[in-house]
């Protein structure tokens, strides 16, 4: 997995979301759900059709959006807003599967997925977090005093 840093960043621009693995693998993923909420057929079935395919489609987008951040706390920020869509589509998935408007086939397939697209994230976010050096402890929570104003008693 491509874990990238300021100097990687500006060494071949902000845009490069497409080098990233998760993001490959979370494009596949969501190509994959447009297909199975394709198959589900009835109207009453067409909000868990929208939620699944908007579930995958932030799991991307938001990779995508955290990737032009300037920063690694910004960009693992947004890479949390994907994990917690992945838990969102999971869950789309068990009801889809649970009702039956999916075969098990397609469910544990695009769980896998799922699982696999979670699993990068999370060590993305944590090895985004293990780089930027924690500031000393003397510098934490310290306020810069300015000098009191002078006064003259004219």
């Amino acid at each position: 997995m491509m874990v990238p840093n300021a100097a990687s960043r500006a060494s071949f621009g902000m845009s490069d979301f497409k080098k990233l693995r998760v993001w490959r693998k979370a494009h596949a993923l969501t190509l994959n759900v447009h297909r199975v909420a394709a198959s589900i057929r009835g109207s009453k079935y067409a909000p868990l059709r929208n939620q699944m395919t908007r579930a995958a489609m932030s799991i991307s987008a938001n990779i995508v959006e955290g990737r032009e951040h300037k920063n690694d706390r910004e960009f693992a920020r947004f890479l949390g807003y994907a994990l917690a869509s992945t838990s969102e589509l999971e869950y789309h998935f068990i009801v889809a599967r649970d009702l039956r408007a999916i075969t098990y086939t397609d469910f544990s397939s695009t769980l896998d997925q799922i699982i696999d697209v979670r699993k990068m994230l999370h060590g993305l976010i944590n090895r985004l977090s293990h780089s930027d050096p924690p500031l000393p402890k003397n510098t934490q929570n310290r306020t810069t005093l300015l000098p009191a104003p002078r006064c003259s008693l004219n």
